[in-house]
């Protein structure tokens, strides 16, 4: 019989275990939730899953045992392509989600590739821009900027779509005590419009500062830190 998450919580996390092929479990059985409007934090030494259960939980990796829940449907039911559209995911490498040939097309794909005017698209890029302190840069090649530069350009092409969740991974890497600030400002923005939020992290300051609830990963086990 299929569970059903209660009206608050956005994804639920059923006995989940994890390995990749002829390789040690990374992952455990491991049984949480995440509700709208949280902020919650994974931490844990490297090689402790954080990355795997991000994935996990936007349908990239398809769990061995025990079963995801978003919005109360199992995420083997949803396309990545609707996943997508409520989940906004940060790679822990930006690099690996630019594709475009500006900073400028970047931002504005998915609402280009939706059909929307050209006229909507180039407002909300101007908005964004300015939001994540781009300026200047709209015409430059993302491969061609600074590692910060490129996590606030992958930044502002997951915000501009307005997803319902967000998890990021590594978010303040390359970002300098100024834009660490913007960064959880804007988060903190976020959660009383019911918009949850995962931070995968090491930065230990930017997590005491921000997040509502800790769960450190160590041994393929989770503990609430």
């Amino acid at each position: 019989m299929k569970e059903v998450c209660s009206s608050n919580t956005f994804i639920e996390v059923n006995n989940v275990t994890f390995s990749y092929k002829k390789s040690e479990i990374i992952l455990k059985n491991i049984t949480t939730s995440f509700d709208k409007g949280e902020f919650a934090a994974l931490i844990g030494p490297n090689g402790s899953g954080k990355t795997t259960f991000g994935k996990l939980m936007t349908g990239i990796l398809s769990a061995n045992e025990g079963s995801v829940f978003v919005e109360g449907k199992n995420i083997e039911e949803i396309s990545l392509g609707n996943i997508g559209k409520k989940i906004g995911y940060l790679f822990q490498q930006p690099a690996r989600q630019l594709f475009n040939p500006t900073v400028k097309e970047e931002i504005g794909f998915a609402h280009s590739f939706m059909g929307k005017s050209k006229e909507i698209v180039e407002q909300k890029v101007n908005k964004i821009i300015e939001e994540f302190s781009l300026q200047g840069l709209e015409d430059a090649s993302p491969y061609r900027i600074s590692r910060g530069e490129r996590q606030r350009v992958a930044l502002a092409s997951i915000f501009i779509n307005e997803p319902s969740f967000l998890i990021l991974d590594e978010p303040t890497t390359g970002l300098d005590i100024v834009r660490k600030e913007q960064l959880s400002q804007l988060l903190k923005s976020l959660q009383p419009q019911g918009i949850g939020i995962i931070v995968i992290s090491h930065d230990k300051d930017f997590i005491n500062k921000n997040a509502d609830r800790v769960i450190e990963l160590y041994g393929g086990e989770q503990h609430e830190a």
